[in-house]
């Protein structure tokens, strides 16, 4: 399948055609949802807690990100890829979410950026779309703010909060980003926007708009420290993979593994070997 287009997105979302991408963080994994076909990939900054081991998205850096980027370019090379902008890469001012969001393009070859926030960064939505740089927004739920907003708590529950949200989206819109992303939502919410708003809209625990997003470690059921409540499990790795070390583990101190098939033998004869081992004692 070719590469997608910003062009092929708009597409999609005039003919109905829903855009099915994941998050993912590393070389391995990519190279796995490129052969399956996704549309996208978001190289998020949720590897914070799902590759990095912290308690939030907070800490994790621009070269944190960049670096993983990286990774899954090489592990998807024809498959479109956002880069999520880390907290503080963007906040201080517009110059610094230029420079930054730049990097996501010079040094890890994405094809766009991700910043959340509404009305708050419209400003720096602005910036980075008037560089060049294709902007996709971020709404509802944002990790990076959550502590500001009481916790991972899903926005849009009532009227007011609703019309927040709405707000939100139009802001983005109208400051030129090329996408948006709905982040724990009700449904109603999301799909009132994706019919108001030209550009696609996406969904993370938002309910049906024009495409979906899961996070690899949540649909594979490898991360265990807390599933979303979106966050359908496709499969069970993380006990497979328990399994085959505790395997391991066991054929080790047993004296199973390794076994004769997997050691590399001799090409001189024993003898010569013999020789050789007595030159040593």
């Amino acid at each position: 399948m070719a590469k997608r287009t910003v062009l092929d997105f708009m597409r999609m979302k005039r003919q109905g055609e829903q855009v099915a991408w994941v998050t993912a963080y590393d070389y391995l994994m990519a190279s796995y949802a490129e052969q399956a076909g996704v549309d996208m990939i978001l190289v998020g900054d949720s590897m914070g807690m799902v590759i990095l081991g912290y308690d939030s998205t907070v800490p994790v850096t621009m070269d944190d990100c960049i670096s993983h980027c990286k990774a899954v370019r090489r592990g998807a090379p024809n498959t479109w890829i956002v880069g999520d902008m880390p907290f503080l890469s963007y906040q201080a001012s517009d110059e610094e979410a230029v420079r930054n969001a730049g990097r996501f393009l010079k040094e890890a070859q994405v094809d766009c950026i991700k910043l959340e926030g509404g009305r708050r960064v419209a400003s720096r939505i602005r910036a980075i779309t008037d560089a060049g740089i294709l902007v996709m927004g971020h709404i509802g739920l944002t990790p990076q703010s959550s502590s500001q907003l009481g916790g991972f708590k899903a926005r849009g529950r009532d009227i007011d909060s609703a019309r927040e949200v709405i707000k939100d989206a139009l802001a983005v819109q109208e400051a030129g980003a090329y996408a948006l992303l709905i982040e724990a939502v009700p449904p109603q919410v999301t799909q009132f926007i994706a019919k108001k708003l030209d550009i696609p809209v996406y969904s993370i625990g938002a309910g049906p708009c024009d495409g979906q997003l899961l996070i690899c470690a949540d649909m594979l059921g490898m991360y265990q420290a807390f599933t979303p409540k979106f966050a359908k499990k496709y499969a069970n790795v993380s006990s497979v993979i328990v399994n085959a070390f505790q395997q391991y583990i066991s054929e080790v101190k047993t004296g199973i593994f390794p076994s004769d098939e997997y050691l590399y033998h001799i090409k001189d004869n024993e003898e010569d070997f013999e020789k050789l081992f007595k030159e040593f004692s």
